[in-house]
């Protein structure tokens, strides 16, 4: 693999989880959940669990875009030929 390649990926990664993780927190926020309350009430867990649920499903869907995009150019490449 070539360092763009890499590159691409891991900024890709980080770009949707910690965009997923936003999302998730601000869904908490809307759903009254805070993850800054004092200890571990239940509105603090509820919020952790969704940013924890937010950067991971941003994290596969990522992923699973960069695969669709590589198998679209592969598919595009063989039908060059």
């Amino acid at each position: 693999m070539s360092y763009k390649t890499l590159w691409f990926e891991g900024l890709s990664d980080a770009v949707g989880f910690v965009g997923g993780a936003l999302l998730g927190f601000w869904l908490g926020r809307l759903l009254g959940l805070d993850i800054f309350n004092d200890g571990y009430t239940n509105s603090a867990i509820g919020g952790i669990v969704l940013v924890g649920l937010g950067g991971g499903l941003g994290l596969q869907g990522v992923r699973r875009w960069r695969l669709a995009k590589a198998a679209s150019a592969a598919k595009t490449s063989n039908q060059d030929r």
